[in-house]
C-alpha cells in the first residue's frame, strides 16, 4: 500500500510538472565515457616533477586528437574529465597550481576540437589522511576551505567556454554518511561549493550529486529546491550488482577480493558450471579470508548470487537505482535530461590479478545498463577509459577488446532492454 501510494504522488507530481516543460541544463549529451583519472598513480612526493605531473590529466600522454576524434566516431557525444585535486591543493605542489589549472583547460580544449563536450569532473579520492584526500576535505575547516577556493578558481577558469559545450563536476562520489544527518551535512557543503562556481562562472553548467558515495540514494535525499539554479545537472552512479561488477577489486572491500569468475548474465550460465565457479569463491574464502568472517562471507556471497541468478531477479537490481531517480526527478520537476548516469562499469582486470573478465559479458552489462538509462531518457557515462574497467585501453596504453565499443557502434541496433523473459 505504501509503496502504491508513492507512485501515485509520483504520478501527481509528473502532471504538475510536465517533462516537457521543465527546466533544460544549457549543457545536453546523450552518450559517453569517463577518462582515466591517472594511469601510473605517481606518489605525492613527485608532483613537484614536470615529467611526472604534466601533461595533465596524464590521459594525455596516450590519447590524443585522432583517439577522440575516433570516440566521437563511434557515437559517443561528451568525455567526463576526472581531475584529481590534491596536487591543487597539496602545500608542497603549491607552484604548479597555475599551470595545471591552464593544462586542464587545454585538455578541455582538445576534446572540443574532436567534436566532444566535456565534464570536468572534481575527482577526489576516497581514503587517506597525510594529504587532502576525501576524509580531509569533508571533515578539516581548513582543508575545505582550500578546496572552495580550487572550485571557485577552476569555475573562473572555465566560464570562457560555451556552457552548451562544457560542464563543472564540484566533487565526485562524496563520501558523507548514509544517513539524515549525512545527507543534511552534504547538502550544506554542496549549497556552499555551488555558490561559489555560480558566482565566478554565471553561465556554466553545474553538475550536482547527493552523498552517500554519489549512488541513488544519496541523490533522492536531497531537496533540490534548496539550490535555487536551473543550469543544473543532477548526477548518480550505479555499479549494480556489485557483486559481479568489481569481481576481485582489491581497493573495494575485504570481500569481494575473493569473488572472481561469476558470468554475466547470471541465469545464461549453465547452473552446473555457476555453482562450480561459486564452490571456487567458498574455498578461496575459506583457505584466504579472516578466520571469524568466513562464515558470514560465504552466506552473504550466496544471498547476493541467489538474488540474480533469475532474469526476474537481475532486472529488478539492475533498474532499482534508475527508478529511485526517476521518480525523485518526476516529483520534484527535473527534466530526465538533467539526470546523468554519471559512471557504471564491469571490471576489465584488478591490477596485480591474473583474472580476466569475459569480454562478451562485459558488453552484456554495459549494453543492459545503457538500454536502462536510455529508457528512462537519462545520459550516460561508461567508467572508463582505461585501466582497471578498461573499455578502449587496458594496461600501458595497450588496447582493450573491442566488445565493448563495438555495442556503442552499434547501439541503434539494440532495443531498450536485452534481458527478456522469453
Amino acid at each position: 500500500m505504501f509503496k502504491k501510494t508513492l507512485i501515485a504522488l509520483a504520478v501527481m507530481a509528473v502532471a504538475s510538472f510536465p517533462t516537457g516543460l521543465a527546466a533544460q541544463p544549457a549543457f545536453q549529451v546523450a552518450r559517453g565515457i569517463n577518462m582515466d583519472q591517472w594511469v601510473t598513480w605517481p606518489s605525492a612526493d613527485q608532483w613537484t616533477d614536470d615529467e611526472v605531473l604534466f601533461p595533465f590529466p596524464e590521459w594525455r600522454r596516450s590519447v590524443g586528437a585522432e583517439e577522440l576524434a575516433e570516440l566521437r566516431a563511434a557515437g559517443l557525444d561528451f568525455i567526463r574529465m576526472p581531475v584529481d585535486p590534491v596536487p591543487f591543493t597539496a602545500e608542497h605542489a603549491a607552484g604548479q597550481r597555475e599551470r595545471l589549472i591552464r593544462e586542464v583547460g587545454e585538455a578541455v580544449d582538445l576534446a572540443l576540437e574532436a567534436g566532444l563536450k566535456v565534464i570536468v569532473d572534481l575527482h577526489l579520492i576516497q581514503g587517506g589522511t597525510e594529504l587532502p584526500y576525501m576524509s580531509r576535505v569533508l571533515g578539516e575547516a581548513d582543508d575545505f576551505a582550500s578546496y572552495r577556493q580550487l572550485v571557485s578558481d577552476l569555475a573562473a577558469s572555465l566560464s570562457d567556454r560555451d556552457p552548451s559545450y562544457v560542464a563543472f563536476e564540484l566533487m565526485n562520489e562524496p563520501g558523507t554518511e548514509c544517513s539524515v544527518e549525512g545527507h543534511e551535512e552534504w547538502s550544506d557543503l554542496q549549497r556552499q561549493l555551488h555558490a561559489l562556481a555560480r558566482a565566478a562562472a554565471p553561465e556554466l553548467t553545474l553538475v550536482l550529486t547527493g552523498g552517500c558515495g554519489g549512488n541513488a540514494s544519496g541523490l533522492v535525499a536531497l531537496d533540490p529546491g534548496l539550490i535555487d539554479d536551473d543550469n543544473v545537472i543532477w548526477t548518480f552512479h550505479s555499479y549494480q550488482p556489485f557483486i559481479l561488477t568489481h569481481q576481485g577489486a582489491l581497493w573495494a572491500g575485504d570481500l569481494i577480493r575473493y569473488v572472481t569468475g561469476l558470468p554475466y548474465p547470471p541465469h545464461e550460465a549453465d547452473p552446473a558450471d555457476l555453482d562450480a565457479r561459486l564452490a571456487i569463491v567458498h574455498a578461496r574464502i575459506r583457505t584466504q579470508a579472516p578466520v571469524l568472517r568466513r562464515s558470514g562471507m560465504i552466506s552473504y556471497v550466496e544471498e547476493q548470487v541467489e538474488a540474480i541468478r533469475t532474469v526476474e531477479g537481475l532486472h529488478n537490481i539492475l533498474r532499482d537505482p534508475f527508478e529511485q531517480v526517476a521518480e525523485w526527478a518526476d516529483a520534484h520537476g527535473i527534466s530526465r535530461r538533467a539526470i546523468l548516469l554519471g559512471e557504471f562499469g564491469m571490471i576489465r582486470q584488478e591490477y596485480g590479478n591474473p583474472f580476466l573478465m569475459n569480454a562478451r559479458h562485459r558488453a552484456a552489462y554495459y549494453r543492459d545498463v545503457v538500454g536502462i538509462a536510455e529508457e528512462f531518457g537519462f545520459p550516460w557515462a561508461m567508467w572508463s577509459h582505461g585501466g582497471a574497467f578498461g573499455i578502449v585501453h587496458e594496461f600501458d596504453h595497450r588496447p582493450a577488446e573491442t566488445d565493448v565499443m563495438d555495442m556503442v557502434r552499434g547501439l541503434e541496433r539494440f532495443t531498450t532492454w536485452s534481458i527478456r523473459e522469453d
